[in-house]
């Protein structure tokens, strides 16, 4: 049981654990560890797999970059893991968790981050984060269709910043401690 008492509102981010690290079981525990580590509310936990369709229209932004094959194939590789995180500035600590999106920037500047220590290329570097409030909604909604964050934030918000909440072993998430 965690008796998170949280002094502002939670935000919400996307977090995932990309193809290269889910395909590796150590690398994915350590991840997802450091996300409990850092005391994310994991509010939604789920591992899927894309088929190119979904990498393409995720990254619909990216087409006709030099990287957006690249980045549509490696996405639609194989198993990843998605979240939504809850923290009082969720989205700015998972990206400094993260680390820079280049790996070898990040293992120069950041080693201690994500990317830093399990990062291999720019593309294969272990995770991806939501950018600002907006990207986060417009992201989670596409990992988590049937997840409405403003719901969540009308219905939900208050009592998980309160507590008291429980990680869920088996479902890789935190919920609501019923009294």
């Amino acid at each position: 049981m965690s008796t998170f008492r949280w002094a502002r509102s939670l935000q919400l981010t996307l977090a995932v654990i990309k193809p290269d690290a889910v395909a590796h079981p150590v690398i994915s525990e350590a991840v997802h560890q450091r996300i409990l580590n850092n005391n994310f509310i994991i509010v939604r936990s789920k591992e899927l797999q894309w088929r190119a369709a979904d990498s393409q229209k995720f990254y619909c932004e990216h087409k006709g970059r030099f990287f957006y094959q690249r980045l549509v194939e490696f996405m639609s590789s194989g198993p990843m893991r998605a979240y939504i995180l809850a923290h009082e500035d969720a989205i700015q600590l998972w990206r400094n968790l993260m680390g820079p999106t280049k790996v070898f920037r990040a293992r120069i500047t950041a080693p201690e981050t994500v990317r830093g220590s399990l990062g291999l290329t720019d593309t294969r570097n272990s995770t991806h984060g939501s950018d600002s409030v907006e990207s986060a909604c417009r992201e989670i909604q596409f990992f988590f269709p049937e997840f409405n964050p403003s719901q969540w934030y009308k219905e939900q918000e208050h009592l998980y910043r309160a507590g008291p909440i429980c990680y869920d072993e088996e479902r890789l998430e935190h919920r609501l401690m019923t009294v």
